[in-house]
C-alpha cells in the first residue's frame, strides 16, 4: 500500500508542475502581447547617450628630456598626445616610436608621473653622437671626396639613421647612373664618431663566348667594350651588345651572368646566334637628270669568319657602274683597317657648263683601282688616320653641242676651234694618280640608341695626271664636319607641343654637313671639285658647279613619325668656282658664279632592302632624288 501511495503522490506532483508551467507560459505570452500593445500605443523614446569610456587620468602636461642638439619643436611635431586628454598607453607607445623614427636618437621612451589631479607625460630621448669622420673603403670608381659630396650627412652633424639610409641609396644611385649597377654597400660600421662604409665594386673575372661556329673568337673580342679584370659596367655591356648586333654577324646576342669565385667577381656569358652574312641585294634609283637606274650586289660581311667584307655588284642605267672590293673595316690602335678593289663607271649625258650655260653634253668612261689603310692613334682614341691610293683612267667622248654653246659661238669655225680645245685640254683621255691622307675625329656617342655627336675630318690629296701627253701636278685639301644634335626637347618647350617628341628612343634630330675645300697647282678638269646632284646639292644637275674651290652645306631636320617612317625638312647650299684660271683675259667659270641653294622635303622608309630615301628639292628647278640610306 505504501508503495502505491508514493507513486500516486509523484503523479500528482508532476501533474501540478506541468499545470504551473503552462500557466506561466500563458502569463508570459499575455505579458508580451500587452507589452506590444503598450509599445504601439506609446511614441518611441530616444536611446540614452553612451557613456564615454575613460582610458586613464587626464594629462596635465607633456615634457621632453634628453635632447641637446635636436630642436624640441621638431621632436614634438610628431607627438599626438596632448595636455587635457586622457592617458592612452597605446598612443604614448606610438608617439615614442615616431620620435625614434626621426633617426636622431639611439633610444626613445616615455614615463608617466602624478601631477595635481592628473599626470605628467615625459618623453625621454638619447641623442646619437655627432659625426666626426666618414670613411669609405673598397671604392675605386670615385674617390672619397666625390662620395662625400653625394651624401647629405657631413662631419659635425648629429648622426641621423634615416638620413644616412638615404645617403647609402644616393651612393648606390650614383654608381648605377654611370653603369656600375652591381656595385653596392657591403657594410657600415660605426665606431664612436667614425663611420666606415665598405663598398663592393664587382669585377668581370671572365667572359665566356659560346654559339659561334664560324666567327673566330678573337674577331668577336674586338668589339667587346668590357674586358676581364675590369669593373662590371652595364653601359659598356649594352654598347658591346649593340656593336655585336650591328656588325651583321649574328641574328641574336644574349647575355647571362654567373657568380665568380669571390664575392666581388662576376662571369659574363655571351651567347651568339650566327646569321647568314652573305646577302644578295637589289636597288632602284632615280634622278631627274640620270633617270631610273637599278642594280644588284652581293656582300659578305664575314668571309671565313675573320671579319673580312667582300662587296661586288653593278648598277645599270645612265649611271652604269661595276665594282669589286675586299675590306677589313675594323680599326684600333693595334689593328689596321685596310681595303682594296677596282671599279668601272660609264656615265651618259653629262653636261659641260660655262657661265651658267650648258655648252656640251658628253659621255664618260672611267675605270680604276684603289688601296687604303689606316689606324687609330690609340685603342680608345677618337682620332684616326687613313691613306687612300687611287689610280684611274678617264675618257670623255660622244660630245654634243648644246644651245648655250651655239649662242656664245655663232660662228661655226670658232665653235669648232673651241670644241677642239675643250676636247683636248679639259675633256681629254688621261691617267690620274692620287694619294689622300685624312685625319678624322669621330665623336659620336656610342652609348646612345640614336646618332648623336659630331665627326670632323681634314684631308690632303696629292695628285698627278697625264692628259693628252700634258702633265699635271696639284694639291687639294678640304675640311668636312658633320654633327647630329637632338632638338626634340628644345622644340617641345619652344612650341609647347608633343608633335616634335620623335618616336620611341629616336628624338627629332638636327643633322648638318659642311665641307670647304681649295687647291693649289694645275688641277685637271676631271679632278676639280664638283657640287650638284643627289649626293651634294639636291635640286641641281650632277656637277652643276665645278672649280678648284668649293663650299657645301647640307642641313636636315629629321623627324621620326613611326618605327618605319621618318619625315625630313632640308636646305642645301653650295658652289664650286675657279677664280685662278684665265681665258681670253677673263676668269673661267664652270657653272654659275653665284650660290646654289635648294629647300626641300623628304621621307625615309625603313624597308627590308634598307633605308629608302625620297627627296624633293627646289633648286634651279624642282627635282626628285631617290636612293638608299641617309645623305650623310
Amino acid at each position: 500500500m505504501l508503495g502505491k501511495t508514493k507513486i500516486l503522490a509523484l503523479i500528482l506532483a508532476l501533474t501540478f508542475s506541468a499545470s504551473c508551467c503552462m500557466a506561466a507560459e500563458e502569463s508570459a505570452a499575455s505579458h508580451d502581447e500587452s507589452a506590444r500593445q503598450s509599445s504601439a500605443a506609446k511614441p518611441e523614446q530616444p536611446e540614452p547617450p553612451e557613456i564615454e569610456k575613460l582610458t586613464g587620468p587626464v594629462i596635465e602636461s607633456v615634457e621632453l628630456k634628453g635632447n641637446e642638439e635636436v630642436a624640441a619643436e621638431h621632436i614634438m611635431s610628431v607627438v599626438t598626445s596632448k595636455a587635457g586628454e586622457h592617458v592612452d598607453e597605446e598612443k604614448l607607445r606610438k608617439d615614442a616610436d615616431a620620435i625614434f623614427e626621426l633617426g636622431f636618437f639611439s633610444s626613445a621612451d616615455y614615463k608617466v608621473t602624478d601631477e595635481g589631479d592628473g599626470v605628467k607625460v615625459t618623453f625621454v630621448v638619447q641623442e646619437n653622437p655627432k659625426v666626426g669622420e666618414i670613411k669609405f673603403i673598397g671604392n675605386t670608381v670615385y674617390d672619397e671626396d666625390k662620395l662625400k659630396s653625394a651624401i647629405f650627412t657631413q662631419p659635425g652633424m648629429i648622426f641621423n639613421r634615416t638620413f644616412f639610409r638615404n645617403d647609402l641609396q644616393r651612393i648606390k644611385e650614383k654608381y648605377q647612373s654611370d653603369g656600375y649597377v652591381m656595385a653596392n654597400v657591403k657594410d657600415v660600421k660605426i665606431d664612436g664618431d667614425v663611420i666606415t662604409v665598405e663598398i663592393i665594386e664587382p669585377k668581370v673575372s671572365d667572359i665566356i663566348i659560346q654559339g659561334n661556329r664560324i666567327t673566330k673568337k678573337h674577331i668577336i673580342e674586338r668589339y667587346l667594350k668590357i674586358k676581364p679584370g675590369e669593373l662590371f659596367n652595364a653601359n659598356k655591356l649594352r654598347l658591346t651588345l649593340n656593336r655585336l648586333q650591328g656588325i651583321g654577324y649574328f641574328n641574336d646576342v644574349n647575355v647571362n651572368f654567373e657568380p665568380g669565385e669571390n664575392q666581388d667577381e662576376v662571369i659574363v656569358v655571351l651567347t651568339v646566334e650566327e646569321a647568314r652574312t652573305g646577302k644578295l641585294g637589289f636597288n632602284v634609283s632615280y634622278g631627274t637628270q640620270s633617270g631610273f637606274g637599278g642594280g644588284m650586289s652581293y656582300e659578305n660581311y664575314n668571309i671565313s669568319g675573320r671579319g673580312l667584307k667582300l662587296s661586288v655588284g653593278f648598277e645599270l642605267g645612265d649611271r652604269e657602274e661595276y665594282w669589286l672590293s675586299l675590306e677589313q673595316p675594323y680599326m684600333s690602335g693595334k689593328v689596321m683597317a685596310w681595303k682594296f678593289g677596282g671599279y668601272k663607271r660609264a656615265w651618259d649625258d653629262i653636261y659641260y657648263y660655262q657661265d651658267d650655260k650648258q655648252y656640251l653634253e658628253y659621255d664618260r668612261d672611267k675605270y680604276g683601282a684603289f688601296l687604303g689603310f689606316g689606324k687609330k692613334f690609340r685603342d680608345e682614341s677618337k682620332y684616326n688616320w687613313y691613306v687612300l691610293l687611287d689610280w684611274h683612267n678617264t675618257k670623255n667622248d660622244n660630245m654634243r653641242e648644246r644651245d648655250g654653246f651655239v649662242e656664245d659661238y655663232p660662228d661655226e669655225s670658232a665653235r669648232a676651234e673651241e670644241l677642239r680645245r675643250i676636247r683636248e685640254e679639259e675633256l681629254a683621255e688621261g691617267d690620274y694618280y692620287s694619294a689622300t691622307l685624312s685625319f678624322r675625329r669621330f665623336n659620336i656617342d656610342e652609348y646612345a640608341p640614336y646618332t648623336r655627336g659630331d665627326v670632323e675630318s681634314l684631308s690632303f690629296q696629292f695628285g698627278k695626271a697625264t692628259v693628252n701627253d700634258e702633265d699635271y701636278s696639284y694639291m687639294k685639301y678640304w675640311l668636312e664636319t658633320k654633327f647630329y644634335f637632338p632638338v626634340g626637347n628644345f622644340l617641345k618647350g619652344l612650341f609647347e607641343t608633343n608633335l616634335l617628341d620623335g618616336y620611341g628612343d629616336k628624338p627629332v634630330t638636327l643633322a648638318a654637313r659642311v665641307i670647304a675645300g681649295s687647291s693649289t697647282g694645275d688641277v685637271p678638269y676631271d679632278e676639280m671639285y664638283t657640287v650638284g646632284g643627289d649626293t651634294t646639292l639636291r635640286g641641281y644637275d650632277d656637277d652643276y658647279y665645278r672649280g678648284r674651290n668649293m663650299v657645301l652645306g647640307n642641313f636636315e631636320l629629321r623627324i621620326p613619325m613611326q618605327k618605319m617612317f621618318s619625315f625630313v625638312v632640308f636646305y642645301d647650299i653650295g658652289r664650286a668656282w675657279d677664280s685662278g684660271k684665265i681665258r681670253n683675259g677673263e676668269d673661267v667659270i664652270y657653272g654659275d658664279d653665284g650660290w646654289g641653294s635648294a629647300p626641300g622635303i623628304g621621307i625615309r622608309l625603313n624597308t627590308p632592302l634598307g633605308n629608302l630615301r625620297l627627296d624633293y628639292a627646289d633648286g634651279d628647278e624642282g627635282r626628285f632624288h631617290f636612293g638608299f640610306g641617309e645623305l650623310f
